[in-house]
């Protein structure tokens, strides 16, 4: 499906939601285009938009009024929700997320409610003017309640810190971040970790002179018990001694290969203070792990939980992934029933995300899959007690879904949260590491970045220390104390 807009300004937005009909959707940029392609023109003409859909050898059209006294905004919406109706009906599907195509759609419930709205008002308002299916506003204004006492506690001097172990055992087929494999990298680790000491001082050094206060600190990857126990030992005493007093509401390190974790490296991670541990499954299906590339067995994913409730962890996460190959929603069920046998505190249900760099093709995801298992989700979860506390969604998402953070009440995910709403400043080590400054009782956000890979990290590391002096700057321009 090729789709060509004329004298309209929201182009991003009708690609997108074309694409929720016809995935793979391309942008018509003025290249020739096949005669027998399949094509969607969206035309502006004399203030309506006209539009012509060629499809299979049929031809669909329709036409509706745009009011110049919106703003382009209001207006990009009532063009979207046109859009919508109009393929609906000729593709029969309605994607339940209705013309929300953004990353954070509990913004919108937040924005509404912070207005003064209740929640039933701001529900009727997504399935109104939005489209959002009955299931999604549910879980949507779930979310959002769970959210907002979380994110009250925190203040305009607070920030997380992010440390990136950029190494796996092993590269997962959907696996799109910057990782290397451990026995291609395994001589870069320790200058690594050196240097990666030496950055998480500077930011300790730089935040304690701007007043920052450190709420939660995630220690992710990549897989970081790909370390020795030694390594990681060290590593989170660093960071503990650096950051005196060591106090965080959270301190998170993803565990998250079954296949990388043993009694040292726990006994290790408790001892420094980690409060909460991922591991992460991603199925329990066997066929599913070996298709994907996931070098671990079920039975290390079992002994893995095992060896977690020994240490006595508060809090234990476990993430699964719906749409992944070969998966049917009765063996994604299978596996979900499983994890909840193992009592996490923690379950985070992802969707499978097909991104450019990962070795995926959608094709190989049975249709509809996803979707079902996700329905299914989120009634066993709130059968067994687990509230949903983050949503957020991706580029290319099978079926357009979404990824939902669930816990126990009380055991929220504090760090992923405050991430993935932007809440507040995280300060970042590390290669493929992101700072985000987030203005203090502001919306002004920057970002500051590392070097993607280890070696580029290893081997311009002073540039990286430049870079952290942006911090400075960004705190005298939005100082913490006004």
């Amino acid at each position: 499906m090729y789709l060509t807009v004329i004298d309209l300004p929201y182009v991003y937005e009708l690609q997108i939601l074309t694409g929720l009909f016809f995935p793979g959707c391309l942008l018509d940029t003025g290249n020739e285009i096949p005669a027998d392609a399949d094509r969607l023109i969206l035309r502006r003409e004399e203030g309506a938009v006209c539009a012509l859909l060629s499809r299979d050898g049929e031809e669909y059209t329709t036409r509706w009024e745009l009011d110049a006294g919106h703003t382009e905004k209001e207006a990009c919406r009532q063009c979207c929700v046109a859009l919508y109706r109009f393929l609906s009906p000729i593709c029969g599907i309605s994607p339940p997320w209705g013309v929300l195509t953004g990353v954070r759609p509990i913004r919108l419930v937040h924005d509404q409610l912070n207005a003064g709205m209740t929640p039933q008002q701001a529900a009727k308002l997504l399935g109104e003017e939005y489209l959002v299916s009955e299931q999604k506003l549910r879980l949507s204004l779930s979310t959002a309640v769970t959210q907002l006492p979380l994110l009250a506690r925190s203040g305009r001097d607070s920030f997380s810190l992010y440390v990136s172990i950029p190494f796996c055992p092993s590269r997962c087929r959907y696996c799109s971040f910057v990782s290397h494999s451990i026995d291609k990298a395994k001589k870069l680790i320790e200058p690594y970790l050196e240097r990666l000491h030496r950055e998480i001082s500077l930011i300790g050094e730089i935040s304690a002179q701007l007043g920052l206060r450190l709420q939660t600190v995630y220690i992710g990857g990549g897989t970081p018990t790909t370390l020795t126990a030694p390594q990681l030992s060290s590593l989170c005493r660093h960071i503990a001694e650096v950051f005196d007093p060591f106090s965080p509401e959270e301190f998170t390190v993803e565990a998250g290969r079954p296949d990388t974790i043993t009694p040292e490296k726990l006994s290790a991670l408790r001892e420094a203070g980690v409060t909460r541990i991922s591991i992460n499954p991603q199925t329990m299906n066997p066929a599913v792990l070996e298709a994907i590339g996931r070098r671990h067995s079920v039975d290390q994913t079992r002994e893995a939980f095992r060896m977690a409730e020994q240490f006595d962890f508060p809090c234990v996460n476990a993430d699964l992934i719906a749409g992944l190959p070969g998966d049917t929603p009765e063996s994604f069920r299978a596996s979900l029933e499983e994890v909840l046998s193992f009592h996490p505190e923690n379950i985070t249900v992802h969707t499978l995300s097909i991104k450019r760099a990962s070795d995926f093709s959608g094709a190989e995801v049975i249709p509809g899959a996803a979707g079902k298992m996700l329905d299914f989700t989120q009634e066993a979860l709130s059968a067994a007690g687990y509230l949903p506390y983050y949503l957020y969604r991706q580029k290319n998402t099978v079926e357009n879904m979404e990824n939902t953070g669930y816990s126990l009440p009380g055991y929220e995910g504090l760090y992923n949260l405050y991430m993935m709403d932007e809440t507040h400043t995280v300060l970042s080590a590390g290669a493929g590491a992101v700072t985000m400054l987030r203005q203090p009782g502001g919306s002004r956000i920057e970002r500051i970045f590392n070097y993607k890979f280890p070696y580029e990290y290893n081997s311009d590391f002073d540039e990286i220390l430049r870079r952290k002096e942006q911090i400075r700057e960004f705190y005298r321009r939005f100082p913490v104390s006004q």
